[in-house]
């Protein structure tokens, strides 16, 4: 009679990507709840200050979240004061993303949390093993993402 194989949690790593993301979650709230920042919105800030002007659509590739789903992101950021959204001048249709100064301050305050954030995370690797672990996951992702 065939043996079945014991599945073991630990050694699943869809398993181990959800445990990681729920300490990860659970820690940027934790660090951040003051600001009201979720970490798609923090990223959607991020990526708005690294390239203003950039539209709704591109930002939604850009963070990897569904356009509806950050039409609602949007928003809400809006709706605080941290983005502004302005007509392009090229295609009234679209609708592109700045920063207020606003955003920017509190950006710039979240920023530093989630630095250290990332730094807890790895804290147990060694600088190499840091480095090697995240071309890792982005090799696991690019594969997915195709």
């Amino acid at each position: 009679m065939a043996t079945k194989k014991v599945i073991k949690l630990d050694d699943m790593p869809g398993h181990l990507f959800r445990r990681l993301h729920q300490l990860a979650v659970m820690r940027f709230t934790a660090e951040l709840d003051e600001t009201g920042l979720t970490p798609v919105q923090w990223a959607a800030l991020m990526t708005t200050s690294q390239r203003p002007g950039l539209d709704q659509s591109t930002l939604s590739r850009e963070i990897y979240i569904d356009t509806s789903t950050i039409a609602g992101v949007l928003d809400r950021l809006e709706a605080r004061g941290l983005i502004q959204r302005r007509h392009s001048p090229d295609d009234r249709r679209v609708r592109q993303l700045y920063l207020t100064d606003e955003g920017a301050v509190l950006l710039k305050t979240a920023s530093a949390s989630v630095v250290g954030i990332q730094k807890w995370l790895l804290l147990p690797l060694s600088v190499e093993e840091r480095a090697v672990f995240t071309q890792l996951m982005l090799k696991v992702l690019h594969r997915l993402e195709k």
